[in-house]
């Protein structure tokens, strides 16, 4: 234990314990079952009783840890070191401790050995359970910014950790002429897929014009791909598959394919080997026959808020010590309401909290003006809809009442991906206050 760190739930545990919460608390905060959490505590006692050769247990933790200092620090030095040790002590047991010194801006997806992740049960949970079966079709849906690329990389870890082949397309990275063409985009994806697989591309040995471009791709797949790897299954991981919303040349042949795809896994062996997770930030706004869509098939999975409990746990992990306790929940549910729980606008806030550069209060009074610590996200969305003049105008719509507002569907759907409303049908209101706030200033100008 001496040589090797704390994983992220141990440090968990371990801060929490300090704390005094029970093991009930702690798995209602992290969104573990109780077992769980009651056997990481109980091999943690373990190792640290090893670690410091006397028994350690939850309830005399700290007089355990004080004894244990007290020890280190010797006769001689016990006066002069004593607020020293006091301290280190505390720094033991904070998330802030290993936290303090390399925690990064929050930017792009939580790496997986990092603390911050904060799980949704059942989420995690349920994508992991769901990738097990043959065949199977997830869809991941929230605006941008909400976890989902947190989420699939977990889910692409614990597919690897089985065992699975992962093929993992990003659609932003295609070039703006693959999508000329169906048969342009078939063959690039063909492509890509051969190559993440290990495997030569061989479209021409397989590819038929007469055919047709849908029909070569699956002739592709099924008399080449899926037959030159072994027994385990591969995961095709899609994100940013709303890229494809945009060209409906494209859509109208690919997302039906998907489907066709995931329904003959459900009688033919030989694509029961496919699994398939598809990422992406709003509806389809491209009008599919109901019997075509692969997005009512499988399993959707929707990412929430966060919860008044979740950025509780976040800003513990922060090491904002005045987040703990019924307290500091009272002290963070103004935050929580002016971003709506979103998670990247929580992190942002947590993160400046704790390098102790501003005042929870001051970040809240500050959340929708220039000096804000959200000045430059606001601007970006600004400058995102100054380019589009009816997501302008719809935006305009929104925030010019506190009614839900009836907006055109691929309007509505743009404005969701960029997660500046929520949405019921058509029916529109600002995704959060700091939204409201902000745009209610700006677009009265324009």
């Amino acid at each position: 234990m001496q040589d090797k760190p704390l994983a992220s739930i141990q440090w968990f545990v371990l801060s929490q314990s300090w704390l005094g919460k029970t093991y009930g608390e702690m798995a209602q905060a992290s969104g573990y079952r109780d077992n769980y959490i009651k056997e990481v505590g109980s091999q943690l006692w373990q190792d640290l009783s090893v670690a410091l050769g006397k028994r350690v247990t939850k309830k005399n933790l700290h007089l355990a840890l004080k004894k244990h200092l007290q020890d280190k620090i010797g006769d001689q030095e016990n006066q002069r070191q004593q607020k020293f040790g006091e301290e280190s002590s505390l720094k033991m047991v904070s998330p802030g401790f290993f936290l303090a010194s390399k925690i990064e801006f929050p930017s792009g997806p939580v790496p997986l050995d990092s603390p911050l992740y904060i799980n949704r049960p059942p989420l995690e949970e349920l994508v992991c359970s769901e990738i097990l079966h043959p065949g199977c079709l997830i869809r991941i849906k929230a605006p941008k910014k909400m976890g989902k690329s947190s989420l699939l990389n977990r889910m692409i870890a614990y597919a690897r950790e089985q065992g699975y082949q992962i093929v993992y397309l990003d659609f932003q990275e295609a070039d703006q002429d693959v999508f000329v063409s169906l048969d342009k985009f078939l063959r690039w994806f063909c492509v890509n897929v051969s190559r993440q697989l290990n495997l030569l591309p061989s479209l021409n040995d397989f590819w038929d014009m007469e055919m047709g471009s849908k029909v070569s791709c699956k002739i592709y797949f099924e008399a080449y791909l899926l037959q030159y790897i072994d027994h385990n299954p591969v995961v095709l991981a899609f994100n940013e598959v709303h890229r494809v919303f945009e060209h409906p040349n494209i859509a109208q042949d690919f997302l039906p394919m998907l489907r066709c795809w995931h329904e003959l896994g459900k009688q033919n062996q030989i694509w029961q080997k496919l699994r398939m997770v598809v990422v992406h930030t709003t509806e389809i706004y491209i009008p599919l026959n109901l019997n075509q869509s692969p997005f009512n098939v499988g399993i959707t999975i929707t990412l929430p808020p966060f919860t008044l409990n979740q950025v509780q746990n976040l800003a513990l992990r922060y090491g904002l010590d005045c987040a703990a306790d019924s307290e500091g929940a009272k002290r963070l549910a103004p935050l929580q309401t002016m971003v709506g729980g979103h998670p990247y606008l929580v992190s942002l806030a947590l993160y400046h909290l704790c390098q102790k550069e501003i005042t929870l209060e001051v970040l809240l009074e500050t959340a929708s003006t220039p000096v804000g610590i959200y000045s430059q996200h606001l601007r970006e969305l600004l400058t995102l809809l100054q380019k589009e003049p009816e997501l302008m105008s719809a935006m305009q719509q929104v925030i010019v009442t506190d009614e839900k507002v009836e907006l055109d569907a691929i309007a509505a759907y743009k404005l969701e991906s960029m997660g500046l409303v929520k949405l019921n049908g058509n029916q529109a209101h600002a995704m959060c206050e700091l939204y409201r706030l902000y745009f209610s200033q700006q677009l009265v100008k324009h």
